[in-house]
């Protein structure tokens, strides 16, 4: 969930530099842990910078599965990003890509007006032809294309994804009119996409590591959320709201909203404890479904950290009390859990990676 206008705060820094970047064509990377903003900041940005000599292509690439499924989400967002008529959309795509038939589709859904489909395959597109496709466009315009890819870690987790790493950079890096912000939710695998020195994209561009909008940023703006709805929120309430989901900018935005709508005129501890409850229902059916395949070792893994233990689980009192098996088990266990996002691993040891999670989950799994 992204936000925007009003509802966009803070990230002055981040957002400048990012600003900065995009102007000046120079790649940016963004690394964070979920629900940060990312996706807001560079829909911000993108609003701030568009101009007819500058274009901002946005694509989320959750989706796709297959090398090909990349490249064909990535030429058509590029295609319809500097289209400037729907009908010209074709038109385009035929005079920079060989051999495709374009075929615009109309969407049933309301947030999508229809979307370009190509019908790219490797026996007629060339891989290199279709990552070039952007850089083409852009110095035979004579503008600056910008390409901020969503869920870039997606890219890491395709059949022979280094191969397609290799040739994804063997293209971009060479191009002086495009530049690139990869961005994406699973905080473990960006990091290995580009802080890795054997991977082809260390070093690819400006890293930035969204931090935490501190709570002093966050109390004056909710405040001022509730006065524009009429309501008031008292300072030590607007404190709690951020200190619930631990500064998470899309629990903070959720949560001060319902309880904002519990409250008639100004909030209390019972509108806020309506609010927390509203939050926690519509964030319940996705942890059932997350911990619905979970192995009864990897519940009591979790179950263990809620408790308070974050290091020494291969004690006999740690392990008998809450069934972890063997110590042997534990590694496996501990990895799982790092890879499916349900737990970080920090200096200080094994720590739940959600904060609602960690409520939902005291709540209806201890």
């Amino acid at each position: 969930m992204s936000v925007e206008g009003d509802l966009f705060t803070d990230r002055e820094l981040e957002t400048k530099r990012l600003q900065l970047n995009f102007e000046n064509g120079v790649n940016s990377i963004l690394i964070s842990p979920r629900r940060m903003g990312k996706t807001s900041l560079v829909k911000k940005v993108k609003g701030l910078v568009e101009s007819p000599s500058l274009k901002v292509v946005y694509m989320d690439i959750y989706k796709c599965r297959t090398e090909y499924e990349f490249y064909e989400k990535f030429a058509s967002a590029v295609i319809q990003a500097t289209s400037t008529k729907m009908e010209r959309m074709a038109e385009n795509a035929k005079e920079f890509l060989m051999g495709v038939s374009p075929k615009i589709v109309f969407s049933p859904e309301p947030t999508t007006e229809f979307s370009l489909s190509l019908g790219l395959n490797p026996r007629a597109n060339n891989a290199e032809e279709i990552l070039d496709l952007p850089e083409k466009i852009a110095r035979k315009r004579g503008i600056q294309i910008v390409v901020c890819i969503d869920e870039f870690q997606q890219i890491g987790e395709m059949p022979d994804s280094l191969t397609i790493q290799k040739t994804i950079r063997s293209v971009w890096q060479h191009h002086q009119h495009t530049s690139y912000c990869l961005f994406g939710s699973k905080q473990h695998l960006m990091s290995k996409l580009f802080y890795s020195r054997k991977l082809p994209f260390y070093q690819f561009g400006d890293m930035f590591f969204l931090r935490k909008i501190p709570t002093d940023k966050w109390i004056p703006f909710i405040i001022s959320r509730f006065e524009v709805a009429g309501r008031k929120i008292s300072v030590p309430l607007a404190e709690k709201i951020c200190t619930t989901v631990e500064n998470y900018s899309a629990y903070v935005q959720q949560l001060a909203w319902n309880v904002l709508i519990a409250t008639e005129t100004e909030a209390t501890e019972q509108t806020f404890i309506e609010g927390l409850e509203a939050t926690l229902a519509q964030v319940a059916p996705l942890f059932v479904e997350q911990t619905a395949n979970l192995s009864s070792y990897q519940l009591n893994l979790i179950r263990a950290i809620c408790s308070g233990y974050h290091t020494d689980f291969g004690k006999q009192e740690v392990t008998s009390r809450f069934a972890l098996g063997t110590r042997s088990n534990l590694p496996k266990l501990k990895k799982a859990l790092i890879d499916r996002e349900f737990i970080d691993e920090t200096e200080s040891g094994l720590f739940l990676s959600d904060p609602l999670f960690v409520i939902w989950f005291n709540k209806n799994m201890m």
